[in-house]
């Protein structure tokens, strides 16, 4: 369930006069079938490609493919008439299950073996929160927690950290890219698990998990305040889902903060809130105009924290969204943080998957 915070005394702190160019919302005028026809096209190439096969007819994960997809696909199905999942949903579904179901026996996505991988415990970690995450969401839309979601979360608790500086948190794989798999992302995974506990009808209030929870809580906490914006971000997200997370103060500071990052065409810029001093690898410079993927995650989580689509910002970043949308492809564009990559390229095309799935998100929220 949402939690809505008081923001109307703080938004117009953080407007500057004449900053912000004005805009209709629009927000009924982008195509929700080609979006879809675009994420399941994507999904089926993720899916089918040689390098995310793994073991037992199972495929790999991918934050910036899979996992937006699963998030955002479900929120495509009252426009669309569909009164189930996709067949390529099912694919990704049944995919997790078995990989949920067979835990113990399938290998890691990533193992100590490969030259130059991460260490499997990053990669059982990483994969223990996001299939927890994937079926959490979809068992939020179905009403009704499953054995299969309650077996995935408690595979999550089994590896939560007890110990050290991440207490509480997930090993985490690191491949030094952002924004999913960088320096700082074991706190992005971090908030990922909280949003699976926060999504599972039912299930943040079951006694059995409150310590692991307080676990959870408090590395959230003691590593907020060090955190690139994004981060910050998800941590609102997660909030809206799990209360106690973040104190009322600490919501309206990060609030006030992303408004604050808002460009004057009324979108943002993903480079703009990832970690300070990030440089692409090929030392090309980073993007600077606003993009699908900053603009839909921040008017998304906006609106779950309670910023209604009738505030002048959310008005403006709807209606950048709406003008923004390639129609005719159905995507968002957004831009590698990591190097330049040719956007038509299907390696190019990861930032463009989770632009555009939160771009749904967002323009699909409180609908």
């Amino acid at each position: 369930m949402k939690t809505t915070i008081s923001v109307f005394a703080t938004l117009a702190l953080s407007f500057f006069s004449g900053a912000l160019q004005a805009a209709t919302n629009d927000a009924g005028t982008w195509d929700s079938k080609a979006a879809a026809a675009y994420l399941d096209q994507r999904a089926e190439w993720w899916m089918g490609w040689p390098q995310s096969v793994r073991d037992h007819d199972t495929f790999c994960i991918s934050c910036h493919t899979a996992v937006p997809y699963a998030l955002s696909r479900p929120a495509l199905r009252s426009a669309l008439g569909e009164q189930s999942p996709s067949a390529t949903e099912r694919k990704l579904l049944d995919n997790v299950t078995k990989r949920v179901r067979l835990w113990n026996q399938v290998e890691p996505f990533y193992s100590d073996e490969k030259r130059g991988a991460p260490k499997t415990a990053e990669s059982r970690g990483t994969e223990a929160v996001l299939n927890a995450l994937i079926l959490s969401n979809y068992d939020a839309h179905a009403g009704k927690l499953s054995d299969d979601t309650k077996l995935a979360l408690d595979n999550m608790w089994a590896l939560q950290l007890k110990s050290g500086d991440a207490k509480g948190a997930w090993n985490w794989l690191n491949f030094h890219n952002q924004p999913w798999e960088a320096e700082d992302s074991q706190f992005w995974g971090a908030t990922l698990g909280a949003l699976a506990i926060g999504t599972a009808p039912g299930y943040s209030s079951s006694p059995e998990i409150q310590s692991n929870l307080k676990l959870l809580s408090e590395y959230l906490q003691q590593g907020l305040a060090r955190e690139s914006l994004i981060n910050r971000i998800f941590v609102l997200w997660a909030s809206t889902r799990v209360s106690g997370i973040l104190k009322p103060d600490q919501q309206k500071d990060i609030i006030d903060e992303v408004l604050s990052k808002q460009q004057a065409d009324g979108g943002w810029n993903t480079a703009s809130i990832v970690m300070k001093n990030w440089k692409r690898r090929d030392d090309t410079p980073l993007d600077a105009g606003s993009d699908g993927y900053g603009t839909g995650l921040v008017a998304f989580v906006l609106q779950e924290a309670g910023v209604p689509r009738s505030q002048p910002a959310m008005k403006n970043a709807l209606s950048w969204l709406t003008h923004n949308q390639d129609k005719n492809a159905g995507l968002w564009l957004a831009y590698s943080l990591n190097k330049r990559r040719d956007p038509a390229s299907d390696i190019g095309r990861f930032m463009i998957d989770a632009a555009t799935s939160y771009s749904v998100l967002a323009l699909s929220d409180g609908k």
